[in-house]
């Protein structure tokens, strides 16, 4: 699998988890020239701007064991989150949104052979 459809596959799985944890999907790939965000969701009132990081595994060892120290969430560096922000603050204001928001990662661990995959959501990041 590439790497551009393992992203996109995981964006795939991560609205399917949300959409099961109860989460409206709003918008996907909101695109602005500083910055993206790969999905935008709403839960309990609040907007959550959702930042999908994927890997693609031959085997799926137990989440808990953070798949052999491997962390996809931690390639959301703090200059991704500067630009998700701005990016979120100009959706809210574009919308003239009073709503409150946040920031989630999801990782997604996919064993694409098995058709098999696992989601990691990270709630409130900043």
């Amino acid at each position: 699998m590439k790497h551009n459809e393992v992203g996109r596959v995981g964006e795939d799985i991560a609205c399917q988890f949300l959409g099961r944890k109860g989460f409206e999907i709003i918008e996907r790939n909101y695109r602005r020239p500083w910055g993206e965000i790969d999905i935008i969701a709403r839960k309990k009132g609040i907007i959550r701007f959702v930042e999908v990081k994927s890997v693609s595994r031959e085997t799926l060892p137990d989440i808990s064991r953070e798949t052999n120290g491997y962390r996809p969430e931690e390639q959301v560096h703090p200059m991704k989150l500067k630009r998700i922000f701005r990016t979120a603050e100009l959706y809210m204001s574009d919308r003239e949104g009073e709503e409150e928001y946040q920031v989630d990662v999801i990782a997604v661990f996919l064993v694409p052979d098995k058709r098999m995959a696992r989601c990691r959501l990270l709630e409130n990041i900043l």
